[in-house]
């Protein structure tokens, strides 16, 4: 843990990087340090944050665990380096100075305890006087002073031995050098260039495990504006042996020296004046960049790039996660839930408005089996019998013929109400091999419980997604190239937020859902369903605290977010917390009402001013939020139920034609656009520069997951399985994009190239540069 004496710096830094005030970082931060969560302390501790919302205190929670980590780090190198009693004043204030890990690891680097080097065994040879003179005093002769240090003892035996020593120590001592190394990897951050070359001899590769990657067979950009999912397909290609990855800069086929071995050359005053050790010097400072700092710095250049290609990444599917978890619930009616397939038939489910299962066959409407007759009789019997509303379909193979099948049924039979809707099934199959699904229906067979979720995710998606890890949902960007640890950080973080604004019903939620509870966990969240089993609902708030393990702390932090519908205390089924339940009373007392009364009296509750009803404990924040969910108790935040319709005739990708217009739903958005089902069995791209007539920077600004359009087809690749959309319907398929507005399309590659011979990084100059490329031809 950070000590006490750094923390102000961390609480300064955050509250900077939120454009907030200190105090509010340090409240915030107390509160997280005592076990409080992020849903509770943005929604019910308003007034110790000064009104952090949920978004400031995600960022605010990662930011304290990077700057803690750094402040660890810090504290063990200060240890290491006094342990060696090399600390100075001038080290250990840059050191207390040092603002990122890398910055840190660079000051680190001399200090760090490391395998015998080259430079320390020539140290041990005795050859640092003549590396510390041939530096001093570049006049004396290379060979004659290597002439002095000959040593058999340590096979110093010509002067070439004892130059190349005193080489490998000015080597090291140039590429440890802190301000140096920031100097260069700025400079390679500005002006380097991430460059992708197909492995040699896989040009001719046809597999598609190469050929998925032929787009960057030839490829280059500026390193400090490459996307996240162009990065991350970059380094997949890499780690698949189908691409190389490498930092350049500029044109370096016709570059006299490299700018980096100048910056080096500078930095240690290596000049060209003509004297007897300058062409040595200037092989250092080759070998330097060379040797010691150009593969150290790519790497970590790379790295830094993956990192923040992954950041992006999870992003973007935290994003996608949240607009799917948040996504309108069809609401409380008899479902059934049809899990399509050919050979194995569809998998049929019927659970009633609670989400409770009712019954549950196979039918055989499609080829290769066909008994549509008998497969009719089914699903009209099992709608009449439980009243069904809905009927969900799985996304699936044979989804759209199933789809079909459905309606062609419900055509024949007016008496029959139910709609039918496509819903994805992402995630699944997952959860039907789960420990939980195997819990909840072990007397099932996996294809049925798939049938099951894929009804019950239609009634609420929020309840039925939260029993399946996200990571498994489907609306990541490269989510398995990314750190897992970090991904699930993030994910999960999206899940209780969207579980807590949406509330939770006590006694009939599943252990799953009351889990991403504030305050609870997986123990407690069991123990609630197996009390309520064994004793029936809960009748208030307050009797969660005869479940086992349920304390006065867990309750502080859960209680809010849990609701009790037709319980004897109204207030328990609002998102009034019941430690405020006194400011109701005070209100209902002041102007002489029942509290069951003021719920949803809108008139009456918009003409009160919540500084009326304001003590030592709740400000105004907490009673104007109180005022507002007595207004709408327990309201849900996620929007009205709409479902797209799609197309009759258009069922798979060879159905399509260039120019028509398809409603269908977007699955997953981008940071490069986004993927819309039209009902094909293969989700179309409408790329970023296609989603508006206006110019958009990120493509959530016009579209994200859950919504429905309608698409004009631009392109199909029926053997690549790609589909080219657009959201701007006077689009012409076929016409150039370029020149309009909208977002930007990146450059080709052949632009790229152009762009960067056109304007080439300095390359080095003078004589320096010539004498360093003397040296380059020597060797």
């Amino acid at each position: 843990m950070t000590s006490i004496a750094s923390l102000p710096s961390i609480f300064k830094r955050i509250a900077d990087e939120l454009t907030v005030q200190e105090q509010q970082v340090s409240a915030a931060v107390a509160l997280l340090d005592e076990g409080a969560t992020v849903p509770f302390i943005s929604r019910y501790r308003k007034e110790v944050t000064g009104g952090l919302d949920d978004g400031q205190m995600r960022t605010l929670e990662e930011r304290l665990r990077y700057l803690r980590e750094l402040e660890e780090r810090r504290a063990s190198i200060l240890k290491s380096i006094i342990e060696q009693e090399k600390l100075t004043p001038e080290l250990e204030r840059d050191i207390n100075l040092a603002d990122t890990k890398n910055r840190l690891e660079d000051l680190y680097l001399p200090y760090k305890p490391k395998r015998r080097t080259k430079g320390q065994i020539a140290k041990e040879a005795g050859l640092e006087p003549l590396a510390e003179a041939l530096m001093a005093d570049p006049t004396l002769n290379p060979e004659v002073e290597a002439a002095k240090y000959l040593n058999a003892e340590h096979k110093i035996d010509d002067t070439k031995a004892a130059l190349d020593g005193a080489k490998y120590i000015l080597m090291e001592k140039f590429s440890e050098d802190a301000e140096l190394l920031g100097r260069l990897r700025n400079f390679l951050t500005q002006e380097g260039t991430l460059s992708a070359r197909v492995v040699a001899g896989k040009e001719t590769d046809n597999s598609q495990e190469v050929q998925k990657f032929r787009d960057y067979f030839e490829h280059d950009e500026p390193l400090k504006s490459v996307p996240s999912h162009r990065a991350l397909a970059m380094f997949r290609g890499r780690n698949e042996g189908a691409l190389t990855l490498a930092i350049k800069v500029g044109d370096e086929t016709v570059r006299i020296g490299h700018p980096c071995e100048t910056m080096i050359a500078e930095h240690w005053q290596v000049q060209d004046k003509g004297r007897a050790a300058d062409a040595w010097l200037a092989e250092v400072v080759r070998w330097t960049w060379r040797v010691k700092l150009l593969t150290h710095l790519e790497t970590d250049l790379l790295s830094e790039l993956r990192e923040k290609a992954e950041d992006g990444a999870i992003k973007v599917f935290a994003s996608n996660l949240k607009d799917l978890l948040l996504a309108a619930p069809a609401g409380q009616k008899a479902t059934i839930g049809l899990d399509p397939g050919m050979r194995t038939g569809v998998k049929v489910a019927v659970v009633d408005a609670t989400g409770k299962v009712l019954d549950h066959t196979v039918m055989y409407p499609t080829p290769p089996l066909n008994k549509i007759a008998e497969s009719e009789a089914i699903l009209v019997h099992l709608c009449k019998k439980y009243n069904v509303g809905l009927i969900a379909i799985g996304n699936g193979t044979a989804s759209r013929e199933t789809e079909k099948f459905a309606k062609d049924v419900l055509k024949a039979h007016k008496d029959i109400t139910a709609s039918t809707v496509i819903v994805s099934e992402a995630g699944a199959s997952v959860y039907s091999a789960s420990e939980f699904a195997a819990k909840e229906f072990p007397d099932l067979d996996v294809t049925i419980r798939g049938a099951i979720s894929i009804a019950r995710r239609l009634q609420d998606p929020l309840a039925e997604l939260v029993k399946i890890d996200p990571k498994s949902i489907g609306v990541g960007q490269y989510q398995h190239d990314v750190s897992q640890s970090q991904l699930a950080r993030s994910l999960d973080a999206v899940v209780e937020d969207c579980v807590n604004a949406v509330g939770v019903e006590v006694n009939t939620a599943s252990a799953a859902l009351l889990a991403r509870v504030s305050g609870l966990n997986t123990t407690l969240a069991n123990n609630i369903v197996e009390f309520r089993n064994q004793n029936g609902a809960f009748a208030s708030r307050a009797a969660l605290k005869k479940v086992p393990r349920f304390g006065e702390k867990t309750f502080e932090q859960a209680a809010g977010f849990l609701r009790v519908a037709g319980g004897s205390n109204p207030l328990d089924a609002s998102g009034v917390h019941p430690e405020a339940y006194s400011i109701v009373e005070k209100i209902a007392e002041k102007h002489t009402r029942e509290i069951k009364g003021l719920i949803g009296d809108s008139a009456f509750l918009r003409g009160l001013k919540a500084a009326d009803y304001t003590d030592e404990k709740f400000g105004v924040p907490t009673v104007t939020d109180i005022i507002k969910e007595l207004d709408k108790p327990g309201r849900d935040p996620r929007p009205e139920f709409k479902t797209a319709t799609f197309q009759d005739g258009v069922n798979e990708i060879t159905d399509l034609v260039p120019g028509m217009v398809l409603e269908g739903t977007v699955t997953n958005v981008t940071n490069f656009g986004a993927f819309v089902d039209i009902g094909v069995h293969q989700d179309g791209l409408v790329h970023i520069s296609a989603l508006s007539h206006t110019f958009i920077k990120d493509p959530r600004e016009a579209v994200k997951a859950g919504d429905i359009v309608k698409a004009k087809v631009m392109e199909v690749d029926v053997p690549r399985k790609r589909i080219a959309l657009s959201l701007r319907l006077d689009d012409t398929p076929g016409e150039k994009v370029e020149g309009k507005k909208g977002g930007e399309r990146p450059q080709s590659q052949n632009q790229q190239r152009n762009a960067q011979r056109n304007n080439p990084a300095p390359a080095a100059m003078g004589s320096m540069g010539a004498l360093l490329q003397q040296a380059m031809k020597k060797k």
